[in-house]
């Protein structure tokens, strides 16, 4: 049953859009005003800059909008809790997207929505990207975001599925100071992963990847994936034709586990929902170690509602909701992560770029408790904090162009 804000906040928002028609609008950087503003702006003058360009085209980054661009992609087939609801419906939220960018990063973010996903998607996201300084995959269900995403890494320009990347960074950041908080170690930890899509399988390959890291912090003891049919392990049936779960099963669960969900969880430090509403159980909380971590980050409804999660022993609770401590939610790392990538001309986003963003989004909270292991969402200084972050990474990775 939905409250009474919410319906309130579904109507005001109908109202907000159709006044608007939209979120976003376009504003010139240069006067108009007369004949030599516009022989300047437009022709004969900008001729002299299409030959600059012609003769490099890194000059683009110099003389147009280009590295102040991000593009928002999308087929529309995994929408916010929505689903595939296709790339008209999806406007809105990729709208939404684009001035998250703009205020908390200064970027200029624009939604590309393609009516659904075809043989010639890749191609199209491709020919695109000579207007854009980089490209922000969103809402694209998986498995096809992964190949998406795979197949665009040598365009030249960061191209960074946010649903898996943005959360697994912010996820990663929330999880150093739930230690910082535990006393845990991090390496020692043992953490059940329940959903198997694209954020799961971002989370885990991040949590692989963290010896990248400058700080003394290194990869975790081990990882348990649980998807709809259970626990994913290298004999489980099917995982040949689905070539990341397979990936998923060769770099997860040493201690070879099978069963359910609950099997998984028990004995745990770490359970990460990404998944649906109301998996995660009392019994299954209570058969954690001690002070276990619940990240429980299904939309609207979480795999657990904190209170309960709480009652039943969890030491730290976070969810993707607003309206709860700890808000895990990948709007902390996407502008910073972009803009970091943007400043240093990066040609493409690594895997030392997303871990020392999480560890700016870790390190801007001084004193973590437990009920404050992230920064505030609307805090604007986190993001030039991870960017700054990310751009010394990407020079120290061999990611930044230099012209």
């Amino acid at each position: 049953m939905e409250s009474v804000d919410q319906e309130n906040i579904y109507k005001e928002s109908l109202q907000l859009h159709e006044k608007h028609r939209g979120k976003l609008e376009i504003h010139s950087k240069v006067p108009l005003e007369n004949r030599r503003d516009l022989s300047r702006a437009y022709t004969p003058g900008v001729a002299e800059v299409c030959r600059a360009i012609q003769k490099d085209r890194n000059l683009a980054y110099r003389y147009t909008l280009k590295g102040n661009s991000v593009a928002i992609v999308t087929d529309g087939s995994a929408v916010l809790g929505l689903g595939n609801i296709g790339g008209y419906a999806a406007i809105p939220v990729m709208e939404g997207k684009a001035i998250l960018f703009k205020k908390f990063a200064n970027i200029d973010a624009f939604p590309i929505c393609f009516d659904g996903y075809h043989t010639d998607f890749v191609d199209e996201v491709r020919n695109i990207s000579p207007v854009f300084g980089g490209i922000n995959l969103e809402d694209i269900a998986a498995p096809k975001c992964f190949e998406v995403e795979e197949a665009l890494q040598d365009i030249g320009i960061p191209v960074m599925h946010d649903d898996q990347h943005g959360t697994a960074i912010t996820v990663l950041a929330a999880l150093i100071n739930a230690c910082r908080v535990t006393k845990k170690s991090f390496e020692d930890l043992d953490i059940v992963i329940c959903g198997a899509g694209a954020a799961g399988y971002a989370i885990v390959r991040l949590l692989g990847c963290i010896g990248y890291s400058p700080h003394v912090c290194q990869r975790v003891r081990d990882i348990v994936v649980v998807d709809t049919k259970g626990i994913i392990h290298r004999q489980r049936e099917g995982l040949y034709t689905n070539k990341y779960k397979f990936i998923l099963a060769d770099e997860t669960n040493h201690s070879g586990k099978t069963g359910t969900l609950a099997d998984a969880v028990e004995g745990a430090d770490v359970l990460i929902g990404v998944s649906a509403p109301n998996l995660f159980t009392r019994e299954m909380i209570r058969s954690m170690n001690d002070d276990p971590i619940v990240f429980a980050m299904a939309n609207p409804v979480p795999e657990m509602m904190p209170n309960v999660a709480k009652e039943a022993g969890a030491a730290i609770v976070g969810t993707g909701r607003s309206d709860f401590p700890n808000q895990i939610n990948n709007a902390l790392s996407f502008p910073g992560v972009f803009r970091g990538a943007l400043d240093a001309f990066a040609t493409k986003i690594s895997d030392e770029m997303k871990v020392a963003a999480a560890h700016a989004i870790a390190d801007y909270v001084p004193k973590p408790h437990r009920e404050h292991i992230v920064p505030p969402l609307l805090d604007r200084e986190v993001s030039k904090n991870v960017a700054e972050a990310v751009k010394e990474a990407a020079i120290a990775s061999g990611c930044a162009r230099e012209f």
